[in-house]
């Protein structure tokens, strides 16, 4: 059986020690882990010996890994588990240092599907089921997904598709209602809002102003066009110009109006 010759620290870290055996070296240690094994010079050590110290030194340097990983902002178990994995900490080491990080309260995967709820709703105007795959995705299961997205009801999710919907058309204000509507529909889809919330937010948004709005779209759009084509109140300029408002989403019978009207 193999007996240790001799402890030597290490030069870059000394909080670590490295272990010969039989005058060759063998592996390296926490000092903790030292102290708790009784590690010395003239000490034997059989295979289970080895094996139990390696054991406990990974732990150790695995769960301080974790508590600085987890330094800097809440994380899930998965996200803990693999970024342990990445460090190459053996995979019964990683199971006993999330068992001890769950004792601690430094990791609570209910606790952090609510935070990240609340984050990125309010940041990133995420809707639930973009919240939901980004939730799954690291990690969380299925009732902490449900219990964390019951803080975001259909009335703030109302509130903040309206946020939205009343910013796009702010910024896409020249462009026809039906073109406006079909950017707001698709953009609030890919943020994970629902077809029913999304239908009450234009609704709402819009507050029975889309006539006067749709017109001063229109007015804008017509004068572009007009530039365009070099209008010169010609029939043939004059069908192009209503083709081009057609092609930007405008009705007919509005793009008539507002055209006789101008003239």
């Amino acid at each position: 059986m193999p007996y240790i010759t001799k402890i030597s620290a290490q030069k870059n870290n000394t909080e670590r020690v490295n272990i010969f055996l039989d005058e060759k070296y063998a592996f390296s240690v926490d000092l903790d882990v030292l102290v708790q094994h009784d590690l010395k010079k003239g000490k034997e050590l059989d295979e289970a010996d080895i094996i139990d110290i390696q054991f406990g030194d990974a732990v150790k340097k695995g769960f301080q890994q974790a508590v600085d990983y987890l330094s800097y902002r809440m994380r899930s178990v998965k996200e803990v588990t693999d970024y342990l994995t990445k460090k190459e900490i053996p995979a019964p080491a990683i199971s006993e240092i999330i068992h001890k990080l769950k004792q601690y309260k430094y990791v609570n995967d209910l606790e952090f599907a609510e935070a990240y709820v609340s984050t990125h709703r309010k940041t990133n105007s995420k809707g639930p089921s973009v919240l939901k795959k980004e939730l799954k995705l690291k990690g969380i299961d299925d009732d902490n997904i449900e219990q964390a997205l019951s803080q975001y009801p259909d009335d703030l999710q109302l509130e903040e598709a309206v946020k939205q919907v009343q910013k796009l058309v702010r910024k896409e204000k020249n462009r026809s209602a039906k073109e406006i509507e079909q950017r707001i529909k698709l953009q609030l889809q890919r943020k994970g809002f629902s077809f029913g919330i999304i239908d009450k937010a234009l609704q709402e948004a819009y507050d029975g102003q889309e006539e006067e709005k749709e017109e001063e779209a229109l007015l804008y759009m017509m004068e572009k066009a007009k530039r365009k084509v070099g209008y010169d109140g010609s029939f043939e300029k004059k069908m192009k110009v209503k083709q081009f408002l057609f092609r930007k989403g405008f009705d007919l019978d509005t793009i008539d109006h507002v055209l006789d009207k101008g003239e």
